[in-house]
């Protein structure tokens, strides 16, 4: 089906409760994606002690899904599943690896949409390309892009400078160790100015990927926990992630005031599980709501992330989705929402056909790998790689190449404690035989070659 007839279908179905006449111009598509927050850090996913009303607010006007999972357990990776629509066997970045760049061939979602005459914006951490690299988002489909190009880049919330498209931003409020500019903010106005700058008549993307609650934990304030008998660690971590539930209700305040909620489909959600211990209060908060593991592992801890959409007369207010999807869904997802095709080989499907109410096509198995640097090679070591595989409600997880698989039922076990792998050899063999056809070789990380590092990050 080609655009046009997508478009006419969409704006001759039936409308959810609340009619609206059709929208002229494709459905602008906002994509939030918040840092380290773990599964149980948002209200409508049962905190009870950090407020996150906007984004609860999102899931209740829009639809919740409790099995929606990263593209990896650690940054960069993660991200390279997003934009690509790949999974982590076919991924270009495995790793957190600093100095590996996207290549030209490599095809990210905000190409097929600017091409799809979508207006482009990214604020926030990019992840796939530094400075002077093939990969800087203005060369990955992007109008405008302002935040970090360089992930070590933005373990600080008060840099010397961000990357404003290809030129560095300097901040003269962070100059010498001083605390006069807190990037999360400038990156949420940003983004802001770009919402501000759309025209009626051209559909635009927005890609907002704060590096809020993203350690170090550092903010202006602790408001509104400054009156909480918590730990100095536990408050600023509720206040980061209740700065980012604000963003996002600004941006939702936007499109409501500007006519726009109702042709604009907003996905929020986080790019993998938060930390684990008690110093900044993660067991305090339950923010992997009792999910084994946590960032940087595979288990669900690590993975299963929040995940709300919303489009308020075309997805139900208040829906729940049981539906296993993951990132590299997204890219198919965004073509579907265009009415454009998605290039062929991708490792997502579309889930508008979930968000919609109609019969979803469901994935035959998702696939995850997880690398670390060898310390001689600098290259990944895939001799420690992790993979693990979820298909149906079997989740099986190899901790390292050799290691006998470990298999649960998420069904019954929520939290991955029982390891049933000897009372079902035949789910072992399938599970290890995906795993085997999933992976393929990886692009060298860290060659040696690091014209792309920022030496001031």
């Amino acid at each position: 089906m080609n655009r046009r007839s997508f478009l006419a279908q969409l704006s001759a179905a039936p409308l959810l409760a609340g009619s609206m006449k059709a929208a002229a111009t494709a459905p602008n598509i906002v994509f939030v994606l918040l840092d380290d927050a773990g599964y149980g850090d948002i209200g409508c996913f049962g905190q009870k002690l950090i407020q996150t009303p906007n984004i609860d607010r999102i899931a209740a006007e829009g639809m919740r899904f409790t099995d929606c999972y990263a593209g990896a357990a650690v940054c960069a990776p993660c991200r390279a599943v997003l934009m690509t629509g790949l999974h982590g066997g076919h991924a270009p970045i495995r790793a957190n690896a600093g100095t590996i760049p996207m290549l030209p061939e490599d095809r990210t979602v905000a190409q097929m949409l600017h091409e799809a005459g979508y207006a482009t914006g990214g604020f926030g951490k990019w992840g796939l390309g530094d400075a002077g690299s093939v990969a800087v988002p203005t060369k990955k489909g992007f109008d405008e892009f302002f935040g970090y190009l360089h992930q070590v880049h933005a373990h600080s919330y008060y840099p010397e400078f961000l990357w404003d498209n290809e030129k560095k931003f300097p901040l003269p409020g962070n100059s010498g160790g001083k605390t006069g500019q807190y990037s999360a903010d400038l990156i949420a106005g940003r983004a802001m100015q770009f919402l501000r700058k759309q025209k009626p008549g051209k559909p635009f993307f927005l890609y907002f990927c704060t590096t809020l609650p993203h350690a170090k934990f550092e903010g202006p304030d602790v408001k509104p926990y400054e009156d909480k008998p918590w730990t100095a660690g536990q408050k600023q971590y509720a206040a980061m992630v209740t700065r980012a539930d604000r963003y996002v209700g600004e941006i939702a305040k936007h499109l409501r005031e500007t006519g726009q909620e109702r042709n604009t489909i907003i996905f929020v959600t986080s790019d993998n599980g938060a930390h684990s211990g008690e110093e900044k209060g993660f067991e305090f908060f339950r923010s992997n709501d009792g999910l084994r593991g946590e960032k940087g592992q595979l288990y669900e801890g690590g993975i299963r992330e929040p995940m709300m959409v919303r489009w308020p007369g075309r997805v139900k207010a208040g829906a729940v989705s049981h539906l296993p999807w993951a990132f590299c869904d997204f890219f198919p997802t965004a073509a579907a929402i265009a009415g454009v095709p998605a290039p062929a080989g991708l490792d997502g499907i579309s889930v508008l056909p979930e968000l919609l109410g109609q019969e979803q096509k469901r994935h035959e198995y998702l696939y995850w790998e997880h690398h670390r640097n060898n310390a001689k090679t600098k290259d990944l070591d895939l001799t420690a790689m992790v993979q693990a595989v979820r298909m149906g409600d079997w989740k099986g997880i190899r901790l390292k190449p050799g290691v006998p698989l470990e298999l649960y039922d998420l069904r019954t076990d929520f939290s991955e404690k029982k390891n049933v792998a000897a009372e079902h050899p035949d789910v072992v063999r399938k599970i290890e035989a995906i795993m085997k056809a999933a992976h393929t070789k990886p692009r060298p990380h860290n060659t040696g070659d690091m014209k792309w590092v920022t030496r001031e990050s």
